[in-house]
């Protein structure tokens, strides 16, 4: 089965849903007091990895399993849910947390009980100033209806939830650089191991997933693990909330089964590009994946198949690219935005997004040979997989597609800047030119 579901999507516009009590309504909170009181933190554990429940922020790691890392112990340990969606083209999480915050609380207290945490965290990004709001209105509802703090609905288990702000860094959603900044320091990612769910946050273990992952849990743990593998693929399980931007014509979010074909996305969904164009170039996963080629758009689009084709499905954001957009300012504009965003703490990204700037500048100036690309690409297979978090690799990935991809246009790109410039050299000055310049006639 594939196309256009709805699970995660389905009452997102009922009026008043972001109020406890429409939520309730709906069946809002009983899933948490299934996990509370008919199962305990094995068997929770059992349904999330059962279900193939896969990370919707990137790495695709199976929730279940990384919550049965968590060791054993009456320790303080934590979950922090990531919501400090920063990934150019990405979009999905804002609207779950904006219309539909109960569900990730909710899921956010199934977690923790699965984890055996007692403290839970959203980390948000500090742009989202709404949607942090609405957040922590409908924490005070749930603490006011005994969702959260001590002995949950008279239960055993007792779980905080505190929203955190961000300040507009994206290397905090890496998820050790996260909780740098939870500790009020810079953030910075760290050497593993350890591995947070040994040593996070405060040194606790700690547990860390993004909002879109946690919002499937309360859905899992209802209607069982069965139910939610009856859609998708045998290795990506599910639906997946997809960011689509770019040249279409309408750009939004779409909740498609794993395993539709790309095409079925951007022109079924998304209506494809604009009258008479066509498809260059996507990212299926946000700005940090590889690109892929309008050849692609027959593949289906799951964890597996994205990695076969050698990119990824990342964070869910696929960005289109018609065959009127040229490539090189693109390039460019990516990597001048993880030069900027990079923490500076590793020499191969902090030196090479400046040098991948640098060279696209000449590229895009005339000022460049075939040999400069040559050269940037060898740069960018220097960065990758030599960095302590994957910022370097996230401007690497994609550069490095694009110039094995479409080399063509690179190379066409610098043979017609520097035909406009010596063009531009060969021109006749005007006499207010010549003024200009300080030439002054015959003596």
């Amino acid at each position: 089965m594939s196309g256009n579901v709805v699970r995660l999507l389905e009452h997102l516009d009922e009026p008043g849903l972001a109020e406890i009590d429409t939520y309730e309504r709906l069946g809002g909170y009983r899933a948490l007091r299934k996990a509370l009181f008919e199962m305990d933190s094995e068997s929770i554990l059992a349904e999330l990895k059962g279900s193939g429940l896969r990370g919707r922020g990137g790495a695709g790691f199976s929730m279940g399993m990384k919550a049965g890392f968590m060791p054993q112990g009456t320790m303080d340990k934590y979950l922090c849910c990531n919501a400090d969606e920063s990934e150019p083209g990405t979009f999905n999480n804002r609207v779950l947390m904006q219309r539909n915050p109960h569900l990730l609380i909710e899921g956010i207290v199934i977690g923790a009980v699965a984890a055996g945490a007692n403290k839970a965290f959203i980390y948000i990004r500090g742009e989202y100033e709404l949607q942090a709001g609405i957040l922590e209105r409908a924490v005070a509802e749930a603490y006011d209806k005994g969702f959260l703090g001590e002995d949950i609905l008279g239960s055993e288990h007792s779980v905080s939830l505190v929203v955190h702000r961000g300040a507009g860094a994206y290397i905090c959603g890496e998820e050790s650089a996260l909780l740098d900044s939870l500790e009020g320091k810079r953030g910075n990612p760290r050497l593993k191991p350890p591995f947070p769910a040994n040593r996070g946050l405060y040194q606790g273990p700690t547990l860390i997933n993004n909002v879109e992952t946690l919002c499937n849990v309360p859905a899992i743990i209802t209607n069982g693990a069965d139910w939610f593998k009856q859609l998708g693929t045998e290795k990506s399980a599910g639906t997946k909330v997809v960011s689509v931007s770019g040249s279409v014509q309408r750009p939004g979010n779409y909740e498609v089964v794993l395993g539709t074909p790309v095409r079925e996305i951007i022109y079924g969904l998304a209506g494809g590009p604009p009258e008479g164009r066509t498809v260059k170039a996507f990212f299926p996963g946000g700005s940090s994946a590889p690109v892929l080629t309008g050849d692609d758009l027959d593949l289906t689009y799951d964890f597996e198949t994205m990695a076969e084709a050698g990119s990824m499905l990342g964070s869910g954001a696929i960005i289109v690219i018609d065959d009127s957009q040229p490539l090189v300012p693109l390039a460019l504009r990516l990597a001048q935005f993880y030069r900027h965003e990079s923490c500076g703490k590793c020499t191969p990204c902090r030196e090479g997004t400046n040098w991948t700037v640098k060279m696209l500048e000449r590229i895009d100036a005339g000022e460049a040979t075939p040999m400069d690309l040559e050269i940037m690409a060898q740069v960018q297979t220097n960065i990758i997989g030599n960095c302590l978090c994957v910022l370097g690799d996230s401007m690497a990935m994609p550069i490095g597609s694009m110039i094995a991809k479409f080399r063509d246009e690179f190379e066409r790109h610098i043979e017609q800047a520097r035909e406009r410039n010596e063009a531009a050299l060969a021109e006749p000055l005007g006499a207010g030119e010549l003024a200009a310049s300080g030439f002054s006639g015959p003596a």
